[in-house]
């Protein structure tokens, strides 16, 4: 049994690292799987992040190396590779077995308690755990341009509440026509000098609510049946270059910032199998973070919730290590 996890942490982001930092100080024999070869998740692309307590102004690539560097400190066990797939398995009554096809498939539940356990199959081999915390992240959705790349956290940003302060009395452009468009489009406009919301069609899909609050803000300007060819600057955005789908006619935008909002996207494929997920692939899990699976919990953007910020990530990882804690014990 000494081959066996307590937990094995998929991802080291925010909630990942938070997470292997409270499982290590409660005394969790716990592993954390990192697909890059750099821990910090998508904070490490933010060139500035201003709303992180005690770390004003701190560069997002710096503040993902300080959240590593404290796990380090503390002799937290990382290894780098690719999961898979998971499966419950038990190892006291045979563990697992190959079928024809390779691949591997649980013979039956594990016999701890009547609680089952899990093989987690990465491209570097296979980890067993009496518990998996998924902590995989979400990704923006990306307009694909050219400039956006380019400029990503040098005024491209997928994430009005985080970089919105950043743009106080500047022009911006929000692109998109949901609730999330439409929610940042408002709360930009209430700091900046003035907001374009860009939208492709001549409707939008926000909520009749967010709308109505939209359409009454003077320093908003809808730009309706229209998409963003390109988003121009050297060092820092300056335009952006955008085209009327239905006359073809294009112009360019003077802007200093660009907020894409065309949608986020779970990584959730893996553990979709085991847990119960919202039709947007979001994990359902609640503050304990315990997902439909006994033995599967869930932090960080990848599980459904409200607000997604590193501070929230954070707190769903020390929630999530209380939580498989009581799990574990059977409380």
């Amino acid at each position: 049994m000494d081959n066996i996890y307590d937990v094995v942490i998929i991802g080291s982001g925010p909630a990942g690292i938070s997470a292997s930092i409270y499982a290590k100080r409660a005394g969790l024999k716990a592993i954390t799987l990192e697909q890059n070869p750099m821990s910090g998740g998508q904070v490490l692309n933010t060139y500035e992040v201003d709303n992180y307590p005690g770390l004003p102004g701190i560069n997002g690539f710096d503040l993902g190396m300080k959240f590593r560097e404290h796990a380090d400190k503390l002799g937290c066990q990382f290894q780098e590779g690719k999961v898979l797939s998971i499966v419950k398995a038990d190892w006291e009554n045979p563990a697992l077995k190959e079928d024809g096809a390779g691949e591997l498939k649980a013979a039956s539940l594990l016999g701890m308690g009547g609680k089952p356990g899990f093989a987690v199959i990465t491209d570097q081999g296979e980890i067993r755990a009496r518990t998996v915390l998924a902590a995989m992240g979400a990704t923006h959705g990306k307009l694909g341009i050219p400039g956006e790349k380019e400029l990503s956290g040098m005024g491209v940003s997928y994430c009005a509440t985080c970089d919105g302060a950043f743009f106080r009395g500047k022009v911006t452009a929000v692109i998109g026509g949901g609730d999330v468009a439409v929610e940042d489009a408002i709360f930009l406009a209430r700091g900046c000098e003035k907001v374009y919301l860009i939208h492709r069609r001549d409707g939008l899909r926000a909520a009749a609510i967010l709308q109505k609050e939209l359409m009454a803000l003077p320093n908003v300007e809808i730009l309706w049946d229209t998409v963003a060819e390109r988003i121009e600057g050297e060092g820092k955005v300056s335009g952006l270059l955008i085209k009327n789908v239905k006359t073809g006619d294009t112009r360019q935008l003077l802007v200093d910032g660009v907020f894409v909002a065309v949608g986020i996207i779970p990584s959730s494929d893996v553990i979709r199998d085991l847990a119960d997920c919202d039709g947007k692939g979001y994990v359902i899990a609640g503050e304990d973070c315990a997902a439909s699976e006994p033995g599967i919990f869930a932090a960080g953007d990848v599980r459904a919730k409200r607000l997604r910020q590193v501070t929230t990530a954070v707190a769903d990882g020390a929630n999530a290590v209380t939580s498989i804690l009581d799990y574990l014990v059977g409380t």
